[in-house]
Formats: structure tokens, C-alpha cells, sequence
């Protein structure tokens, strides 16, 4: 899934020669890095003027952080767009859950 994040990014900084400069830049850099500081620069930007892609991009770092967590054994719940009605995020749940009276 990682892969599939550098690739998009990748793709929407096509033709900015700065921006693909900054995303080779980051790679196994630590997180606060100047040059991981100066990726980040340049996807707020790209964010800021592309809605489709802010979400997609925040959909997809979604997943990964949902894969991470899961390998460790511990329970993840992802819940995205509008929520109506009643939703439970649990791990092992023994008996009923009920809602209301």
C-alpha cells in the first residue's frame, strides 16, 4: 500500500520538477528531516488545490496505518464518509450490545 501512495503522489508531481525533487529527496529520511519537512510543503500545496487528491491520498495513508496496526495483533476499526445511526468499534465483545432504551 505504501508503494501505491509514492506512486500516486508521484503521478500528481508530474511535471513539477521541485515537488518530485522533494518527494526523492524524503525517501528514508527521518520524519523530521528538512527534507521530509519540504515533502510535506509540497503536498499541502498540491492538497490545497486538488480536493479528489487530498482525499484519495488521506484514504490510502488511512489504509497503511490500518495495515501497521493490524500486524501487531491489536484491533482497528476504520469508518469512512458519513456516518447515520448507531456504530460500535470494538475488539472482542462477549454478550449483546444494545442501543437505546
Amino acid at each position: 500500500a505504501a508503494e501505491s501512495i509514492y506512486d500516486m503522489v508521484r503521478k500528481k508531481f508530474n511535471g513539477r520538477k521541485k515537488a518530485l525533487e522533494a518527494l526523492d529527496a524524503a525517501q528514508g529520511k527521518p520524519k523530521d528531516s528538512p527534507e521530509v519537512l519540504a515533502l510535506a510543503q509540497e503536498l499541502d500545496m498540491a492538497e490545497a488545490y486538488d480536493e479528489r487528491f487530498k482525499e484519495q491520498l488521506r484514504a490510502e495513508w488511512a489504509t497503511v496505518q490500518t495495515q501497521a496496526s493490524d500486524s501487531g495483533g491489536s484491533a482497528s476499526n476504520t469508518i469512512t464518509g458519513p456516518v447515520t445511526g448507531n456504530m460500535v468499534q470494538a475488539r472482542d465483545i462477549h454478550g449483546d450490545i444494545r442501543f437505546g432504551s
